[in-house]
């Protein structure tokens, strides 16, 4: 009896393994040319002719909209241009908002979005190129109120409402250096230090790179005189996972950088990185 059982249980162990292995079998047959055959998206801009680049618009002096023509322009703009011009293909630029600009690389709108902050949240489910340009962040508020708020500390009091830009890098951080403070989000294309200069905002905090465009051209606007906080590093998104189209973008901006090419363009838009 104890043999024939013994028997029995072997057989079935021995059968179920053959099963396993013809389910593993059919499992590889049916998944590994889609791995294999998976068309970077370098392949597909060469293939097709044409650079698809998401960008916001709204972030001066890096991608500006004219409302007049419809076209872009801005330090990121001739990144993406050069870029386009050398791979030998055309460009177009796809309006993005900052609260979808990552999901418009996952659900590949777009091969490339022009620069945005590296964010750990960010990384979870886009790739980054390698930075070119780093930034510190500042508060901006109105001139007449910074006997008021001379100081990043001066903001943080309970009965003060920071603005911020739904989807950008700063409303996270708003979040860390305001925790007592009232955030106020507001949605594209409403922009947060538009909420300060209607009064409905004390203050934002925003690049030091845009601050110092802003102030320019809204006077009435004024950095907090209370240094730079949290240095940030600019790079283009790209798919996750592709490594090959993210290898190809990292060795351009090697050689653009060693050509001097970077350095031009940050004199030409009165940059300069930290």
């Amino acid at each position: 009896m104890t043999v024939r059982q013994d028997y029995r249980h072997n057989f079935f162990l021995n059968q179920l393994l053959v099963i396993m292995k013809k389910i593993f079998a059919l499992l590889l047959f049916v998944l590994l040319p889609f791995s294999l055959n998976a068309e970077s998206n370098l392949d597909k801009i060469k293939s097709s002719g044409v650079l698809k680049v998401g960008t916001t618009g709204d972030w001066d002096p890096m991608t500006v909209k004219d409302p007049a023509t419809n076209k872009y322009k801005g330090f990121d703009i001739d990144v993406m241009n050069e870029l386009a011009k050398d791979m030998g293909v055309k460009i177009e630029f796809v309006p993005a908002e900052w609260k979808t600009i990552v999901s418009g690389i996952t659900s590949s709108r777009y091969d490339i979005s022009t620069s945005v902050t590296k964010t750990p949240k960010r990384a979870e489910v886009a790739g980054f190129t390698d930075t070119y340009y780093k930034y510190g962040t500042v508060p901006l508020v109105l001139k007449k109120n910074l006997k008021k708020f001379p100081t990043w500390s001066s903001l943080n009091n309970k009965g003060v409402t920071i603005a911020t830009t739904l989807g950008t890098s700063q409303e996270e951080k708003a979040k860390e250096f305001f925790p007592k403070s009232k955030l106020n989000s507001v949605e594209a294309p409403a922009r947060d230090f538009q909420e300060v200069l209607a009064g409905r905002a004390d203050g934002n905090i925003t690049s030091s790179t845009e601050a110092n465009k802003l102030v320019i051209k809204y006077p009435q606007l004024a950095i907090v005189p209370d240094g730079e906080k949290n240095p940030a590093f600019l790079a283009m998104m790209v798919p996750k996972g592709d490594d090959k189209w993210n290898s190809y973008v990292n060795e351009w901006i090697k050689k653009k950088k060693s050509s001097g090419f970077f350095t031009r363009l940050l004199a030409k838009y009165n940059l300069k990185s930290l």
